[in-house]
C-alpha cells in the first residue's frame, strides 16, 4: 500500500505542528508496512501555477504530481490561515490540472483523511475546503477527519508529544482510512 502524507504547512521545523502529525501518521503506517512519503510543501518548489507555464511543465511539478497519483491513500494536513488552507497548499493542488487528460486524471479513486488544525475553534473550515477540493479532483474521503484545537494538541507546554486524545483521533483517522481502501478493492 503507497501512501502519501501531504503536509500543507509552510512551517518546517523539528518541532512544527504539521512536523509531528506526519510523523505521528508516518510511524503508524509503517507499523503496518505501508511505503510511506511525505511531501512537504514548505520544503517543494512548485512554483505558482500559470498557464503559459502549463507548456513547459517543471520537472519538480511532475514529480509532485507523479508522487500524489501513485499513492493508494493521501492523509492532507493543513493549518487553517483566515478561514481556508494556505494558498501554496491549494497551488499544489491546482497542478494536478496536467494530468486532466491521462486515462485516471487527477486524483480520481483516491482515498484521502484530513487533519486542520488552528489556535481557536474553527479547524473544520479547512476540512470542509480539503473535502470540497478532494472532491473536485475525483478522490474520495473518508467520513471521519481530525479538526485540531492547538491549544490541546500536546501534553503540555513542551511541543514534542501529542496529547492523548489527539493520538486516540489520528489513530482512528488512519485506521478508516486504511480500511476503506481495503473495502474498496
Amino acid at each position: 500500500m503507497k501512501v502519501v502524507i501531504f503536509n500543507g504547512s509552510m512551517e518546517a521545523g523539528a518541532h512544527s505542528i504539521g512536523k509531528l502529525i506526519s510523523g505521528f501518521i508516518e510511524e503508524k503506517l509503517r507499523k503496518q508496512k505501508a511505503d510511506v512519503k511525505i511531501f512537504d510543501v514548505g520544503k517543494a518548489d512548485i512554483p505558482l501555477l500559470h498557464p503559459a507555464k502549463m507548456r513547459n511543465v517543471p520537472p519538480e511539478v511532475k514529480e509532485m504530481c507523479s508522487v500524489l497519483q501513485d499513492a493508494d491513500l493521501h492523509f492532507w494536513l493543513a493549518p487553517l490561515y483566515h478561514g481556508s488552507i494556505p494558498g501554496i497548499m491549494k497551488n499544489c493542488l491546482d497542478w494536478l490540472e496536467i494530468t486532466s487528460k491521462s486515462s485516471t486524471p487527477y486524483l480520481t479513486d483516491k482515498i484521502v483523511g484530513m487533519v486542520c488544525w488552528a489556535d481557536g475553534s474553527h479547524a473544520i473550515n479547512g476540512i470542509h475546503t480539503m473535502n470540497v477540493i478532494a472532491h473536485s479532483l475525483r478522490a474520495w474521503t473518508v467520513p471521519y477527519n481530525v479538526p485540531v484545537s492547538t491549544p490541546f494538541l500536546f501534553e503540555s507546554d513542551s511541543r514534542e508529544k501529542i496529547s492523548n486524545y489527539y493520538q486516540d483521533k489520528l489513530n482512528m483517522l488512519v485506521d478508516l482510512t486504511v480500511s476503506r481502501k481495503i473495502e474498496l478493492r
